[in-house]
C-alpha cells in the first residue's frame, strides 16, 4: 500500500489553486470536472498529491481545527519574511519545541492550517 493524496474540500477552486501554487509553491498537476458542479484539481510532484475538491452544492466547507498539512522548507525565517511581504498573516508560531525543529502555521483560504517546518540539525 502507498499513500497517494490528501483531499481538501474548498469553497473556491480558483482562490485555492492560487494559494497552493503561488503561496505554498506546489506544482499544478491537473484540473477536471468530476460531475455536474464538482471540480477536482491535483497539485504536487512525485507520488503524493494534494487533491482539491470544489462542490458547488456545499455552501461552505467545514475544516477541523485539529488537522494541518506540513511542508518542509530550507529556511523558516525567509519563508516567514516572504509571507509577510505578501500580506499573509501567521496563524501561530513560530515554535521551536526542540533544538532540531522549528515551525509556524498560516491558514489557507478555507481555514485549513498549513505548517511550514525547518529541520535545524540532523538527529
Amino acid at each position: 500500500m502507498k499513500f497517494s493524496w490528501v483531499t481538501v474540500m474548498v469553497n473556491n477552486m480558483d482562490e485555492s489553486l492560487a494559494f497552493y501554487t503561488e503561496i505554498v509553491g506546489l506544482k499544478f498537476n491537473r484540473r477536471l470536472n468530476a460531475e455536474a458542479g464538482v471540480e477536482l484539481a491535483f497539485l504536487g510532484e512525485g507520488e503524493t498529491k494534494v487533491e482539491l475538491i470544489c462542490n458547488q452544492a456545499i455552501e461552505k466547507v467545514s475544516i477541523g481545527e485539529d488537522i494541518s498539512l506540513g511542508f518542509q522548507v530550507n529556511n523558516l525565517d525567509e519563508t516567514m519574511k516572504m509571507f509577510k511581504e505578501k500580506g499573509i498573516a501567521l496563524h501561530s508560531g513560530p515554535f521551536q519545541p526542540n533544538p532540531h525543529l522549528k515551525f509556524f502555521y498560516i491558514a489557507d483560504p478555507n481555514g485549513l492550517k498549513i505548517q511550514f517546518i525547518e529541520v535545524l540539525l540532523k538527529q
